[in-house]
C-alpha cells in the first residue's frame, strides 16, 4: 500500500479552529478504517492528512497540568495571548506566528503500528531538516529536537486507534519572548531558540522553512506528498 499523505496548507488559524480541524479529518480517517471492507459505505478521498498552520499567540497545556490553575491561565491571558488545554502528551508551550506547526494526522497502520516508531520518525524528521541548515540538531531524554540544552521544535502527539493528532511546533522566526512567561514543556534551567536566532538570519520565517520542511518529512517517513485537492480543502474548512 503506498504511503500517500496530503498536505493541506491552512494558513494562519487560531489554535481553536485548528483542533476542530484535526478532529473532522481524524474522524474521517477511523471511520474509513472501521468500514474499510465495506463497500456500500463512501469513504474520503484522502487516506493520510498532513496539515501546516501557524496559530495566533496561545499557550496549550497538555495532559500534565502540574502549576497551572486558573489564576496562571488568567496571567498569561492578560500578555494577549488565548489559553487552551488539550488532549496531546506533555506540559504548556507557546504557539505563535512565526512557528511552523504540523500536524500530521495519519493512520499508522499505513506505516508502521507503533507510537514510538511515529514519534522517532518525527524527531529524526526536524533533525534532518536542521541538517540542511548547517545545524546539529539532537533529541534528549527530554521531548521535542534540541541544538545543545536549546529546544528548537516542541512536540506533543495524541494517537487513537493508531490515527494521530496535535504534532510539532518548529521554531522558524518567532518572538522568542513569550516563552520567557512560562516554563516550556516544564523544563526548567532549559531555553527556547530558534532557526532564524541560532543562524541569524531574521528573514528564515515560516514560508522560506515550509519546502524544506516537507521534503524531510517525505524521505524520513518514505511517503509521497500530493496536495489536498480544493474541493477537499473546502469542504474540510469550511466545518471549522
Amino acid at each position: 500500500m503506498s504511503r500517500l499523505v496530503h498536505v493541506l496548507r491552512a494558513g494562519r488559524l487560531p489554535y481553536q479552529r485548528a483542533l476542530k480541524l484535526q478532529q473532522i479529518v481524524a474522524n474521517q480517517l477511523l471511520q474509513q478504517a472501521k468500514h474499510a471492507q465495506d463497500a456500500n459505505v463512501q469513504m474520503p478521498p484522502y487516506r493520510n492528512v498532513l496539515i501546516l498552520t501557524e496559530h495566533d499567540p496561545v499557550y496549550t497545556i497538555g495532559i500534565r497540568t502540574r502549576g497551572y490553575d486558573e489564576a496562571e491561565e488568567q496571567r498569561l491571558r492578560t500578555l494577549g495571548a488565548d489559553f487552551v488545554r488539550t488532549n496531546r502528551g506533555g506540559l504548556i508551550t507557546f504557539h505563535g506566528p512565526g512557528q511552523l506547526v504540523a500536524y500530521p494526522i495519519l493512520d499508522l497502520k499505513h506505516f508502521q503500528p507503533s507510537v514510538r516508531w511515529y514519534v522517532c520518525h518525527l524527531e529524526r524528521t526536524i533533525i534532518e531538516l536542521c541538517r540542511r541548515y548547517g545545524l546539529r540538531a539532537q533529541t534528549t531524554a527530554d521531548t521535542g529536537v534540541w541544538i545543545d540544552d536549546r529546544k528548537i521544535c516542541a512536540m506533543g502527539i495524541h494517537a487513537s486507534r493508531y490515527v494521530t493528532t496535535h504534532g510539532l511546533a518548529l521554531n522558524c522566526d518567532i518572538d522568542l519572548g513569550w516563552f520567557r512567561h512560562i516554563v516550556p514543556c516544564g523544563l526548567v534551567g532549559k531555553s527556547v531558540t530558534s532557526l532564524a536566532k541560532e543562524l541569524n538570519r531574521p528573514d528564515l520565517g515560516v514560508d522560506s522553512v515550509t519546502e524544506a520542511f516537507l521534503d524531510s518529512f517525505q524521505q524520513t517517513l518514505e511517503c509521497d506528498l500530493v496536495p489536498l485537492a480544493d474541493e477537499h480543502i473546502t469542504e474540510v474548512m469550511g466545518g471549522i
